[in-house]
């Protein structure tokens, strides 16, 4: 079995041990031959980087600690990015500075390579086209706790209006907030990443598609932080404003099929004044459901609500149960006297009686609103409805009638809810449906909804005009822009073409344009996070829209092909989880993979004549699944609604967790020895080759897509477009003239 490597700093003295993200010290020897003790850990890590124009100064800062309890004495190695510029490097043993030397990526290439041979581990094999910092590092006494500082620059590269930087940190466990623990030394492994920006008010808001980012202001600065858990290669685009928003697009294009592209749309982080004016409806479900914590929480949510209004926003409230009841009659005024009221009336809701969904959205829609005002309707519910209309359908046909102009975002909270209600009431609304789990925190769920829809920018959005065909655009139906949240679109082009894209809104009632240039290449494997982040998208745009509409063959069929493609478990795409059980067999006998929809059950089929039955834990697991799918910001939210997908499909399985895992957007099953691509078929022609042979290193160096698969397990089946790669100890060392080029060919389906 490969040993995971992690890219940090633990090699046990005078053993093989486990590397973490950053640099790492590699031991060499032990100062007492035959002695194996302890280990040279790192204890932080601290990137600093600074953009001043186009330029980012990177300072990195590192501490490591021998744990051992004899000296220990090594080399100090630092991944540089390919195009970074080296300015200077401080290692401090005692009263003795240490210099470091720099290496071009050719010669980087071969260190690792050679590490990887030693180890029989190829995680080092992500670093591709790095150059190298190595310095020696002389004995570190035990206890002893040695720091390291790196400095260099980069010249960042331009994406349309927005500055691309990028930073390597590499794999690392699991960890707590607190930083990683290196195990079994007990320390914590801190890490830290900011990004300072001088003139803040140059920019919009900062995207990464690859992590979550917190991003803020400080005076005239704009800060930017990830993580401590952060793993991978981390994308940051800064957006340089130009006008209201800046607009920015990558794009991926693997050959021989349609490629992929990412549209960024980012306003400021303030809104600078010209945030359009919000008549604002909230509706909340009182009924006795809701008692206790749910009540609680559900009043504060709404309390910062009402906290969020501006002098020019109007709002709403309105409370159901067996009842409605509203604050005021129609729209009243943000002033300080009827905000004040407006407490007051949040204060003294009590949770009691049944759910009348059907008179609270009677009350809720309808209002004739301005032109120039936003109107937004937050509904919130726990539970099915019990009072009135109980019909789901038919509630949704008539609320349908009298959206107009509304945006409706939906929060269900709890697995009682009526998914397909909520479901198809934000689909009309133009707007999201949210689901809390039984145990989460409703008012950290609605307030983070309520925080993003406060400072409305660009309405009735829409992309005017491109030199190529834009396909299969996620979000299909594109929302609102607001001050401090950014947009990124997904989707696929056909043709190959450089020129002007146009994203066009309006605000005030007047029409807004922003124009980017945009390159649609013929071939590109640079920005190959986008197909996962699109595919995310549009699994969860299908699966709800069968949910809504009813499942065609057709619709059912691309959700199989996409699960397959790009490793997302839905209930229409299943995989073997028990052995001897042969792939492609059901995990749940409900969940036929390969029947027709007519044949499954009712509430798999979707669509109005189902919709009573969408409820309960099943359906709101599918329902939050899609949801968290179709509002993955960052590959890192994908991989995670990924994954909690799998979990809850697998759950109840024995085995389950350790017969299926997801590894760089593909699912791979374990069938005998053999970790199996889940999209591999047996059409496909296999090229067996010999784990860290020559033929495995010359392989890698041409399909560095492969990399992050290769340290599964033994054995390793990795499927391309027309043929597959399975790494085995029987495989070939070498390759014979022409052969590594017919397979690279053949995988990428050239």
């Amino acid at each position: 079995m490969f040993r995971r490597l992690l890219l940090s700093t633990a090699l046990a003295v005078g053993s093989a041990g486990v590397l973490h993200a950053q640099g790492w010290i590699e031991i060499e020897r032990p100062i007492r031959p035959g002695i194996v003790s302890g280990s040279v850990v790192r204890i932080s890590s601290n990137v600093r980087t600074r953009i001043e124009g186009r330029v980012a100064s990177v300072e990195v800062e590192e501490q490591f600690r021998n744990t051992g309890g004899w000296i220990a004495e090594g080399t100090y190695l630092y991944p540089m990015p390919g195009e970074a510029v080296f300015q200077n490097f401080s290692l401090w043993m005692g009263e003795n500075e240490v210099r470091g030397e720099m290496m071009n990526a050719e010669q980087a290439r071969g260190i690792y390579e050679e590490i990887v041979r030693r180890l029989r581990d190829p995680a080092l094999l992500t670093l591709e086209g790095h150059g190298l910092i190595r310095a020696r590092v002389f004995p570190i006494q035990p206890g002893e706790t040695r720091r390291v500082v790196l400095r260099y620059t980069q010249l960042l590269q331009r994406s349309g209006d927005a500055l691309r930087m990028r930073y390597a940190i590499g794999s690392r466990d699991a960890g707590s907030g607190r930083g990683l623990l290196n195990e079994p030394d007990g320390l914590r492994d801190n890490f830290r990443f900011r990004v300072t920006v001088p003139d803040a008010d140059a920019y919009g808001t900062p995207y990464s598609p690859t992590h979550g980012i917190t991003s803020r202001r400080s005076g005239d600065e704009l800060l930017i932080t990830l993580d401590s858990n952060a793993t991978g290669d981390v994308e940051l685009f800064i957006p340089v404003r130009r006008g209201l928003v800046g607009t920015s697009l990558v794009a991926h294009a693997p050959g021989g099929e349609d490629g992929y592209f990412m549209l960024l749309v980012s306003p400021p982080q303030a809104e600078d004044g010209v945030a359009l004016p919000r008549d604002l409806t909230l509706v909340v479900d009182v009924s006795g459901s809701m008692s206790g914590d749910k009540m609680e929480q559900a009043k504060a949510a709404l309390r910062q609500a009402i906290g969020t209004l501006r002098p020019a926003d109007r709002f709403r409230l309105i409370s159901f149960s067996n009842r409605v009841v509203n604050f005021r009659d129609g729209f009243a005024p943000a002033t300080p006297e009827n905000v004040a009221a407006a407490r007051t009336f949040v204060d003294q809701l009590v949770a009691d009686g049944g759910t009348n969904i059907a008179g609270a959205l009677d009350a809720a829609l309808g209002a004739t609103v301005a032109e120039e005002r936003l109107p937004i309707v937050v509904f919130v519910t726990d539970g099915i409805p019990s009072v009135g209309e109980q019909a789901p359908e038919r509630i949704a046909q008539t609320a349908g009638g009298r959206i107009g102009r509304a945006r409706i975002f939906t929060v269900g909270v709890g697995s009682d809810v009526n998914t397909y209600l909520l479901d198809r009431l934000a689909t009309e609304g133009r707007g999201t449906a949210e689901y809390v789990a039984p145990d989460a925190d409703v008012e950290t769920a609605m307030g983070s909804l309520l925080g993003k829809i406060a400072h409305p920018a660009l309405t009735n959005l829409r992309i005017e005009g491109a030199p190529v065909e834009l396909v299969q655009t996620y979000p299909s139906r594109l929302p609102d822009v607001f001050y401090g949240e950014e947009l990124a679109i997904f989707g696929r082009f056909r043709g190959q073409a450089n020129g002007h894209l146009t994203v066009v809104g309006q605000r005030n009632g007047r029409t807004e344009r922003f124009t980017t240039d945009a390159a649609f290449p013929v071939s590109e494997t640079d920005n190959a996070f986008i197909p996962r982040l699109w595919a995310s998208r549009r699994i969860g745009e299908l699966t709800r829209q069968i949910r809504i509409e009813g499942a065609t063959p057709a619709l059912v069929q691309e959700v199989r092909d996409l699960g397959l493609r790009y490793g997302i478990l839905t209930e229409y795409t299943s995989y073997l989880v028990q052995e001897p059980v042969p792939i492609g067999r059901p995990m749940r006998p409900d969940v036929m993979p390969n029947q027709a929809p007519s044949a499954m059950p009712a509430e798999l089929r979707g669509g109005a004549g189902a919709a009573g039955l969408q409820t309960g834990r099943e359906a709101f697991e599918r329902a939050r699944a899609s949801a968290s799918m179709m509002g993955a910001r960052s590959l890192a939210a994908a991989d995670a609604a990924a994954d909690t997908r799998l979990g809850e499909l697998t759950e109840g399985y024995s085995g389950a967790r350790r017969s299926v895992r997801r590894v760089g957007g593909k699912l791979f099953v374990r069938i005998g020895n053999v970790w199996t691509d889940a999209a591999h078929q047996d059409s496909l022609r296999v090229v067996e080759v010999a784990p860290f042979s020559e033929a495995y290193f010359q392989l890698v160096r041409a399909l560095p897509q492969l990399a992050p698969y290769l340290g599964i397990g033994d054995e390793v089946l990795i499927a391309g477009r027309r043929a597959s790669v399975k790494l085995t100890a029987t495989g070939a060392t070498t390759w014979r003239p022409g052969h590594l080029d017919a397979v690279v060919r053949a995988f990428r389906g050239a």
